[in-house]
């Protein structure tokens, strides 16, 4: 019995010591945890095989791994439409391919930097297997930036592809077939195209929403190059430092490498301007009104038909692009007594071979809160108030004086803006909550206020553009005096005969001292460049189109640092256009300066600035860019923190 119970606790004790060990597979107890990186020990097929007829592929390794971000990061050339199973197994990445294989082509299977060691997460680094099916293994390389064209923004994850520019290639290529060759941007916008075999190439960049590796939707951002790029390579050398730490380094050494042609490449994504047109949504936040929201700006309005109310009460309001409206219910008497609103619409539609027809759509609209349940809220806030009054009355000493009960009556919520200190250059806007039906100017006033004396001052009050709740005045605002403007009660009638309670607001017209000027000499052959400064967050703070000699003027600029940015405006519309493919059309070239300007109070700064003479990928500076670059995997010195931690223990 007793030898029975000892050999029981002695495989009890086993047992325990292997589950103990193997919790600590890493780091075994005052060992040092493993910071070397997985190492490639074999393949089958071989890594640069050639007459390959299988499509099941191991890559085997000196340890367990495993892969990180796989979907984002690895990229199997040529494309695959039906896609590859790439997967870790224990040592080894098996991948199994279910396209057909093509006839001598070289696969490449790049990996970037998705293989990492099972237990620590050591990276391995960028690592590529390449077979071919032929007897030819294809090596050249073909490197550069992909950017959006608006802002040279670096776009990650974008598809970047070849085709072969020979007798046969032809633009429509891009649209019925898939790359010939392909790789994917990283987090600066770089790619890497490998395995090109010699020959002439056309370059295209895709953000490939249906994963047919081809250009087959509007809605997919694009880039395309009329340029024929033969790949080519030479040997050279470069300098790597070897370090002792994270701080000294022991030696630089002098590498040889094959360096492969062209390697600086820049395409520039944009996304096509003549969109789909579909309804996106409809709402109806309140009874008064609903809106509805297209993917595309709407050229022929849509026609509105009221199945239960008449649809001549209803008056549009249109955003500035025309792919949101706005429609107003006049007839308080029937928003007053139905929630309900239904509504055929007929409207263009973009049909699944791209052109617009006319679809009917009918559907019905409920206000998010009824006309019931507002009435019953206002009477609550009617009660509440007349309540706190009368007990303010009793606690009072003296008689309350009058007061208008702030719920009994519904008004125009009137804003006058800037309320404080305007720009000589800028004018004072008035804008209400609703869409504005008539304004009276007899009944708004504007004095000069000097020496405490107010005097009458001229103006014109007109609509202001793409805004239909309000009205710009238009007056010679002298620097350095104060103003009074007032809009009398009833002065501006909303279209759902809503009006204005009096309004009074003073503003003070700046100092001319408060302002810095900007004067800009482009050294460019166009006579077409808008310039544009931007803040902090990249967003266009003013624009100024220069002058046929090149020159810019900024006038009235707050002391501030100001970014520069301009494009080619070649149809002078004043807007930046994006491109067109069909057309070969590129989107309007787009420069940046690459250091911010100080503007100071009192100071006139002129800057020269020769648009072309920077390279692309280093005009934007880096303040400014807010898709940064992917954090470069490294060991964890776990050792060297243990040691540490150690130290501070002693």
């Amino acid at each position: 019995m007793m030898r029975r119970l000892t050999i029981l606790f002695l495989i009890l004790l086993t047992t325990m010591l292997t589950i103990v060990s193997c919790a600590n597979i890493g780091s075994p107890d005052g060992g040092r945890y493993d910071e070397e990186p997985p190492v490639v020990i074999g393949a089958s097929p071989a890594d640069k095989a050639v007459n390959v007829k299988s499509q099941k592929i191991s890559i085997f390794f000196n340890e367990f791994v495993k892969l990180a971000n796989a979907n984002e990061k690895v990229v199997i050339s040529p494309p695959q439409l039906e896609v590859a199973n790439v997967r870790a197994a224990g040592k080894k990445i098996k991948i199994t391919l279910f396209d057909s294989l093509q006839s001598d082509i070289t696969y490449t299977v790049d990996f970037s930097d998705a293989i990492e060691d099972n237990n620590e997460g050591n990276p391995m680094g960028f690592y590529t297997y390449s077979f071919s099916t032929g007897p030819v293994i294809d090596t050249m390389e073909m490197s550069g930036h992909v950017i959006a064209a608006e802002n040279l923004e670096p776009v990650k994850g974008m598809l970047v592809g070849l085709y072969r520019a020979d007798s046969t290639y032809d633009d429509s290529l891009f649209r019925i077939k898939s790359f010939v060759r392909v790789s994917r941007t990283n987090g600066s916008g770089q790619f890497t195209i490998k395995g090109i075999a010699p020959g002439k190439y056309r370059i295209f960049a895709l953000n490939d929403g249906d994963g047919n590796y081809r250009f087959s939707q509007k809605s997919e951002a694009i880039a395309f190059d009329t340029t024929i790029y033969i790949p080519s390579s030479r040997p050279d050398l470069r300098m790597d430092t070897c370090w002792r730490d994270s701080i000294y380094y022991d030696s630089i050494r002098v590498v040889p490498y094959t360096h492969y042609f062209p390697d600086n490449i820049v395409l520039r994504s944009f996304l096509e301007g003549k969109q789909d047109l579909h309804l996106l949504k409809t709402e109806r936040p309140e009874p008064d009104w609903f809106r509805l929201y297209f993917t595309a700006p709407v050229d022929t309005l849509p026609i509105i038909r009221g199945l239960n109310f008449n649809d001549s009460c209803l008056v549009l309001e249109a955003s500035e692009k025309n792919d949101t409206l706005t429609y107003w219910i006049t007839d308080t008497a029937f928003t007053h007594s139905t929630d309900s609103l239904e509504i055929e619409m007929r409207s263009q539609d973009t049909d699944t071979l791209g052109n617009l027809t006319w679809r009917t759509d009918t559907f019905m609209l409920v206000a998010r809160k009824g006309w019931a349940k507002i009435s019953e809220e206002r009477q609550k806030n009617i009660d509440d108030w007349n309540k706190n009054r009368e007990k303010r009355a009793k606690k009072s000493k003296t008689p309350l004086p009058p007061e208008e009960n702030p719920y009994e009556h519904e008004y125009l919520d009137l804003k006058i803006m800037p309320s404080g200190a305007l720009d000589p250059n800028k004018n004072v806007v008035i804008r209400v909550d609703e869409p504005i039906s008539s304004i009276d100017s007899s009944r708004i006033h504007l004095y000069m206020v000097r020496d405490s004396n107010f005097y009458e001052e001229p103006f014109l009050v007109l609509p202001t553009l793409h805004d239909a709740k309000s009205y710009t005045v238009y007056a010679e605002w002298q620097p350095e005096y104060k103003y009074s403007l007032t809009v009398d009660s009833a002065a501006i009638v909303g279209i759902m005969g809503t009006t204005n309670k009096k309004k009074k607001s003073e503003v003070r017209v700046c100092k001319l001292d408060e302002y810095g000027t900007l004067i800009v000499n482009l050294i460019v052959p166009d006579t077409c460049m808008m310039v544009q400064l931007l803040n902090s967050s990249d967003k266009v703070m003013t624009q100024q189109r220069a002058s046929a000699s090149g020159v810019a003027e900024f006038y009235f600029l707050k002391p501030d640092n100001y970014y520069m940015r301009c494009f080619a405006d070649k149809n002078g519309n004043g807007i930046w256009d994006v491109g067109e493919f069909d057309n070969n059309l590129q989107p309007e070239q787009v420069f940046y300066f690459p250091k911010p300007m100080n503007v100071r109070a009192g100071w006139d700064v002129e800057q020269e600035w020769d648009v072309y003479g920077i390279p692309v990928m280093e005009q934007k500076p880096q303040a400014l860019i807010k898709q940064k670059a992917d954090k470069k995997k490294t060991p964890r010195e776990r050792n060297k923190e243990r040691e540490e931690e150690k130290k501070k223990k002693k």
